[in-house]
Parts: C-alpha cells; sequence; structure tokens
C-alpha cells in the first residue's frame, strides 16, 4: 500500500536580523599546493570521477541593499567522465522563491598536469536554459573549462548578488553534485545589542564559528559528499546539509504561544488592509449583482479581481521593468480599485476586502513553501511562512483563495501551498488548518491525434494537445514571456526529444497569457520510420504520445524520497487509419492495472466497423487522494508501479498485409 511521507526536520527560535558589510574577495588565484596537482585518487568518495579540493565563500552584505556571496571553486578531475561533467560549468541565475540573483565576475582557468595553464577567455561565457532533473527550467550563466583532462586541476570563481535581499535570515549550502573535501564561509556579523547571531543545521551535523582576523568568523565542514539529482526528488534544501544564519535572543519559548502570537501579531498589522471602503463595498455588490449562492459570489469576486485589474508584475501586463519602478505603491484596496492594476499581493488583499465588503469572514494566511522545504510546526519561527492567500470561511469551513497568482483557476492554489499547514491570523486565537489538494480531476492533460499510417511506416496526421490545472499553470509561466517564435521552437525540440524523426508543422498555441482558458497546442505530425515494417507485417505502438519515453525511474536504487509535486491525470484519444490492404492481426489491448485510491489505468484498444482504422484510448491518473510523497523504502514498488505503465504504454500491434493487395 502507497503511504504519504512527509519527512521531520529540526529547527531553531529566531527573531530580527542585522549584517555588515566585509570586505570584496581577492582577485588573486590561490596558490596550487603540487600534491593537489598530483593527486591520484578521490578522498571523500572513492568512486568519484571529480572532487573538489576546496569551496570558499564570502557572504558580504552591499550598502546599496544587495547581498553578495563570492565563490572560490577548485577541483580535481580524475577520470574521462570527470572531464566530461566537468569541462561545461552552468551557475544558475534568475528568481528563486521571491529572491533575484545575478552572476557577475566570473572568472575560470584549468591547470594541467604538466603544470601550464589555460584562462577562460572573457567573451566565452554565455545565456543559456538549463532543464534539471524535477523538469524546472532555469537560466544559467555558462561556460566551458579551457584545455579539461583527466589529472588536471579546474578553478572558477564568480559573484552571487542576491537583489535587495535582507540579510534576517541567510542560508549557507555545503553539499554541490560532487564531493568536497573542504567547504568554508566567511561572514562579518553586526554587534546589535540584545542580539546575537545564530546557527542552525539542517540534515548534517553543525560546525562552531570560529573568530578570524578583521572580525570575520569562519566555519568550516570537511568530507561533503557529493548530491546527485534522482528523477521526482523532494527540493534541494530537503536532502542537501545547509545552515541557517539568523539573530535572536537567549530565551525559552513555548511553541503553542510562539504561533498564537504570530497569528495575532500578523492579524493586527494587516486588518486595516481588508477593511472596506465606500467604493470597495459599491464594487463588491456590482460585482454581486444577482448571484445567489456562496461559490457563485466568491467566484464573482475571484473573477473582479482577475479581469479588471492589472497585475503588475505579470508578464500579461505589458509594462516594462521601468514602468514598474514608476509606479506609485498601492497603500490600500482603495487604491488597488481606484487605479485598476496592483501587485499580485495588492489583488489578493482587494480579494479579501471585496469579501469581507460582502459579509463574509475574512482573513490573510500565512503559509509554506512545499517547493522549498517541508515544514514543520516544531521550527519556531515565521522565516518559513509568507502571508501569501486569504482564507474565507464560507459556513464554518475555511476556503483559500489566490487570485494575484497568475493562471491560478478558482478553487486552487499554487501547488507549493495545497496540502500544507496554514495559519488562520486572528486577533484572539489564531488557528491552524490544512489546505486541500487538488485532485487529480483538477490538472488534466488532454491529448487528441487522427492520424494516417503509410505502409512504410510514415505516421502523418493532426494533433491537439490540451492542459489544465497545475501542468496549464507551470507551461504558460515558462513561456508567457517567450516570443511565438520562440514558443513553437520549444515544442518542437520537446517532441522531438521522445521521436527524435518527427517533423512538426502548422502549429497553433493558444491561451498562453488567458487567465482562464486551457493551454492548447494543435499541430500537423510527420513520423518517418514510426512503424517497422517487416515483410508483410507492420508493427505499431497505439501510444504515440507516449512513444520513445523511457522508464520515469531508472535506477535500481534510490537515496531519497519520491516526491510529485500535484496530482494529475490524462486522456489519449488517438485514431490511426490502417494503409488500404491491411488488417489487425493482433487484436490484444495493453492490460489495465490499479494502485488502488493512488492511481488507475485503462487503456484501450479498438477498429472501426468499417476496419479502416485503428482506435486507442487512455486514460491515468495518479496522486489520488493526496499521496505525492512516498519513502525511500517504498521506492521498489512505485519503480515497479512505472515501470509496469512503461511495458503497457509501449505495447506493439501488428498489422498483416492480405495477400489480394499484392
Amino acid at each position: 500500500m502507497f503511504a504519504r511521507y512527509f519527512l521531520s526536520l529540526l529547527f531553531v527560535v529566531s527573531c530580527l536580523a542585522l549584517w555588515q558589510p566585509v570586505s570584496v574577495f581577492a582577485d588573486d588565484w590561490k596558490p596550487l599546493d603540487p600534491s593537489d596537482l598530483g593527486l591520484k585518487a578521490p578522498v571523500v568518495e572513492k568512486d568519484a570521477d571529480a572532487e573538489a579540493l576546496f569551496w570558499e565563500v564570502r557572504v558580504d552584505d552591499n550598502p546599496e541593499g544587495d547581498l553578495i556571496f563570492t565563490h572560490y571553486l577548485r577541483i580535481k578531475v580524475f577520470t574521462e567522465r570527470g572531464r566530461e561533467s566537468q569541462s561545461k560549468i552552468d551557475i544558475p541565475f534568475g528568481k528563486f522563491f521571491g529572491i533575484e540573483i545575478r552572476i557577475k565576475d566570473i572568472a575560470a582557468r584549468t591547470i594541467k598536469p604538466d603544470g601550464s595553464i589555460v584562462e577562460l577567455k572573457n567573451g566565452d561565457v554565455f545565456e543559456r536554459t538549463i532543464v534539471k532533473s524535477s523538469g524546472i527550467k532555469v537560466k544559467a550563466k555558462s561556460f566551458a573549462m579551457p584545455a579539461v583532462e583527466p589529472g588536471c586541476v579546474i578553478e572558477y570563481r564568480w559573484r552571487e548578488v542576491r537583489v535587495e535581499q535582507s540579510a534576517n535570515y541567510v542560508r549557507l549550502q555545503f553539499q554541490r553534485d560532487i564531493p568536497v573535501q573542504k567547504v568554508k564561509y566567511l561572514i562579518k556579523p553586526f554587534p546589535f545589542e540584545g542580539l546575537g547571531m545564530r546557527s542552525f543545521t539542517f540534515h548534517g551535523e553543525g560546525t562552531p564559528f570560529t573568530k578570524e582576523k578583521d572580525g570575520f568568523y569562519a566555519t568550516v565542514m570537511t568530507n561533503m559528499p557529493a548530491v546527485h539529482e534522482e528523477s521526482r526528488m523532494p527540493p534541494e534544501d530537503q536532502i542537501k546539509t545547509w545552515m541557517l544564519i539568523y539573530y535572536s535572543r537567549d530565551e525559552k519559548i513555548d511553541p503553542e504561544k510562539y504561533w498564537i502570537d504570530l497569528g495575532k501579531r500578523e492579524y493586527e498589522s494587516r486588518k486595516s488592509l481588508l477593511k472596506p471602503n465606500d467604493e470597495v463595498r459599491q464594487a463588491a455588490a456590482t460585482a454581486l449583482a444577482d448571484a445567489k449562492s456562496d461559490e457563485e459570489k466568491l467566484q464573482r469576486l475571484f473573477e473582479f479581481c482577475r479581469t479588471k485589474i492589472k497585475n503588475i508584475n505579470s508578464a500579461t501586463s505589458g509594462l516594462t521593468a521601468d514602468e514598474r519602478k514608476k509606479l506609485k505603491e498601492n497603500k490600500s484596496p482603495s487604491d488597488t480599485l481606484k487605479r485598476g492594476m496592483g501587485t499580485g499581493a495588492d489583488i489578493d488583499l482587494l480579494f479579501g476586502s471585496l469579501a469581507t465588503a460582502a459579509g463574509y469572514d475574512a482573513r490573510v494566511v500565512l503559509e509554506p513553501d512545499r517547493g522549498d522545504v517541508f515544514f514543520d510546526k516544531s521550527f519556531l519561527t515565521g522565516y518559513f511562512l509568507e502571508p501569501s492567500n486569504i482564507a474565507v470561511n464560507v459556513n464554518g469551513t475555511w476556503k483559500f483563495f489566490n487570485p494575484g497568482y497568475d493562471y491560478l483557476p478558482f478553487g486552487m492554489l499554487r501547488w507549493q501551498e495545497e496540502g500544507q499547514p496554514a495559519l488562520i491570523t486572528d486577533p484572539k486565537a489564531p488557528v491552524w488548518v490544512q489546505t486541500p489538494m487538488s485532485g487529480p480531476e483538477k490538472s488534466i492533460i488532454k491529448r487528441i491525434a487522427t492520424l494516417d499510417l503509410s505502409e512504410d511506416g510514415t505516421l502523418e496526421g493532426d494533433v491537439k494537445v490540451e492542459f489544465t490545472g497545475h501542468p496549464a499553470i507551470e507551461r504558460k509561466r515558462a513561456s508567457d514571456e517567450d516570443s511565438e517564435n520562440e514558443r513553437e521552437e520549444a515544442l518542437k525540440d520537446e517532441v522531438k526529444a521522445q521521436m527524435s524523426t518527427a517533423e512538426i508543422s502548422k502549429i497553433t498555441i493558444e491561451n498562453v497569457t488567458d487567465q482562464t482558458k486551457p493551454l492548447v497546442y494543435t499541430y500537423h505530425l510527420k513520423v518517418g520510420g514510426y512503424a517497422q515494417r517487416t515483410g508483410k507485417r507492420l508493427f505499431l505502438q497505439p501510444a504515440v504520445f507516449q512513444h520513445g519515453v523511457g522508464p520515469l525511474f531508472s535506477t535500481s536504487n534510490r537515496k531519497y524520497p519520491v516526491y510529485f509535486h500535484y496530482p494529475w491525470s490524462e486522456e489519449d484519444n488517438v485514431t490511426i487509419n490502417i494503409p488500404a490492404g491491411f488488417t489487425l492481426d493482433n487484436a490484444d489491448a495493453p492490460l489495465p492495472f490499479s494502485g488502488g485510491p493512488v492511481s488507475d489505468y485503462k487503456p484501450s484498444l479498438g477498429v472501426t466497423t468499417d476496419g479502416k482504422s485503428l482506435v486507442y484510448k487512455r486514460k491515468f491518473f495518479f496522486g489520488g487522494g493526496g499521496y505525492i510523497l512516498f519513502p525511500v523504502n517504498s521506492y521498489a514498488q512505485i519503480k515497479n508501479f512505472f515501470d509496469i505503465l512503461n511495458k503497457q504504454d509501449n505495447h506493439t500491434v501488428s498489422l498483416k498485409q492480405s495477400a489480394i493487395s499484392q
């Protein structure tokens, strides 16, 4: 039986934090110990193909408000596989969990076994999009290390600028995708009266800070094992060793009292923002008009916020970065209403104010993000909670809404906030409520194809793919700023990754920036050699949309839990017109099977009454009941389930050429 599995963490008390700038990291390369160049075998993991000799990071609080991490990494390459893996470097940048990261001042060099040095040229750094094993696309500064070979040492430096990030809470990472012999962080704490700099280490043993010259404090970890990405794994900070730096007073706090006090403070700080004025009341009355049920009323208010208020942070706003900076800050929901625009948070607050005007009890909700780490209430800090949604009490039940998040349907939350404990703010008794998890029926991928099969095995015809729910949100947000040509090229790349001989034409991509409609792809598909011709027979895989897809889990062993972001379902309907003179020789269909309440797979295969077409249908869902996280000890069962699914999807039928047609 599948079981839901949520890992628990330990955490600490924290309050406010301040930081003082530290000196800029030196530009010169560090001297190389000849023993490092002559090192013949890895130290941390005996089978490692490459190993970092050291990774040193200085943390600077820039006077302009940016937080700067200056990295210096030196790596020893042992094998040909190590040469391949370390020759191309990607340093991600962009926006991660609300923090904008920029990469600057990249420098790199290769020290060959004979001691000669090859420097990276200034113009050899470029930007590209990389796809992680989780399927998430991120931008990266990329460069190829010059003249890498087994036995050499490579080293590179870069500055990671976290734009306008407060130094209140800072995460220090200690693991990479290769083993590291020594990781060292240097920081200079700010001596604030009554507060002391604290640290807490997740998923590892903490190390103390020791004072160095010029007021710096250093912490060092040694022999850090590699973290390798696995398919469908938890977020990185749920498995990596990392340290949180924060400031707090030395005091004991009662857990229950801590959350109550936090909920009260957050309520008081935001209660005025939900209080409607006359303009908001009038807007609510107009929007509700003849709405009768609570569901209809709240949906009207939700749609009002979506259609009448421009989200200035959205790709659909049409605003440039400079235009956004010039906009005045909304001080209240009435400002948002009057100006007809606001941030996502402004839109959420307007929704709460409209709901209040309509007679509902609406509150700001504090929620964690399970796309970051898995929250546990034993973490006595508000650091992992954000005022991200609005809760509305409907006949004693709290309903959750987030109209300020692009493309999110009414009745759903971001997948990162579904199935999570949420703190309902209140002036007297804040309460924890579990947010609902959207079922598989809310996130559907529908695929339809009408195709002609030729005698030589070529498959050609028209395809339509429709996405709703979370799959639609992810794809829309990933491409809403792309040009039409970029979207089409991305679709071509996606299809060709499955079927290398595929030719795609007549592409249309609809509703990319539409807040409510499904995302729809249509295109003409031609795949040469799709069916295999052997003598008088054609061997054909009816599951066209799964053609070329390998097993989801390819390794026999697993180190980390299996984690699906959300439940989903798939519906395929494929019609393949059989070439003249051929009939279905092997009529058996792929077998259905079930994973109980968690999953179900129902394929069907048949021939039209005139015998001219093969009709294949496939229905599949996973994550029923909110089962999306599974412990390592259930990996064999999960792997076996998806191996069976892959085998059934690769089911092949035989078409036989009749003698009369020859």
